[in-house]
C-alpha cells in the first residue's frame, strides 16, 4: 500500500539531501552517520505513523533505493555513501517514488556530466573512455575486476561527486509531486 509523505517529512529529507550533497561535493564520500540517520529516520518514521505495513512499504523503499546503485557501486562507477544515502531516501519515500526519483536524478547526472565535458572541451577523450568503460563491462562481467580498472582509472578523471544529482533529482522530484508545497 502506498503512503504518502508529509510536507514537514519531506523538508527534513530534502535538508538532508543537501547536505549529503555538500559534503559529497567537497570530500567526494557521504558520510555513514549521515546515511544511516536517513535510512534508520524513514523506516522508524513509517513504523510508527503506519505500523507493520508502513515498515514493509518503507525497506521496499530502501531495498530499489539501494539495489541498482550498488551494481553501480560494485564495478566501481560510484561511492557506497550515494548508494547508502539513496537507499535512505527510499526509506522515506517508498518503492515506486525511489524508482522514479533514481531515473530523473541519473538523467540530471547525465546533464550534469555533459556540462562537466563541454566545460574541459575534452570530448573525443571522453567518449573514447566511455567506449573503453563499456567494453570492459561487456568484455570482463567481474565486478571487483571491474572495480579495480576504475580504481586504477580513478587519479586521471575529473570525478562527478554523484549524491549532488541524486539530492537534485530527488528534490526536484518531490518538487514536481507536491510534497514540498
Amino acid at each position: 500500500m502506498p503512503y504518502t509523505l508529509p510536507m514537514g517529512a519531506a523538508w527534513l529529507v530534502s535538508a538532508l539531501l543537501v547536505e549529503a550533497a555538500i559534503i559529497d561535493g567537497r570530500q567526494l564520500r557521504v558520510p555513514n552517520w549521515l546515511t544511516f540517520h536517513l535510512a534508520a529516520g524513514g523506516l522508524a518514521y513509517w513504523a510508527w505513523t503506519a505500523g507493520w505495513g508502513g515498515l514493509g512499504w518503507s525497506a521496499a523503499g530502501m531495498v530499489v533505493g539501494f539495489v541498482p546503485l550498488m551494481i553501480v557501486c560494485a564495478i566501481g562507477g560510484m561511492g557506497a555513501g550515494d548508494v547508502k544515502m539513496f537507499a535512505g531516501f527510499g526509506a522515506w519515500v517508498g518503492p515506486l517514488m525511489a524508482a522514479e526519483a533514481l531515473a530523473v536524478s541519473a538523467i540530471v547526472g547525465g546533464v550534469i556530466a555533459l556540462g562537466m565535458i563541454a566545460w574541459s572541451g575534452e570530448w573525443r577523450r571522453h567518449w573514447s573512455m566511455g567506449k573503453h568503460i563499456a567494453r570492459e563491462i561487456a568484455a570482463v562481467k567481474h565486478p571487483d575486476a571491474l572495480a579495480e580498472r576504475a580504481a586504477a582509472r580513478k587519479p586521471t578523471m575529473r570525478l562527478l561527486p554523484y549524491g549532488i544529482p541524486l539530492a537534485i533529482g530527488s528534490i526536484g522530484y518531490m518538487a514536481y509531486h507536491g510534497l514540498l508545497m
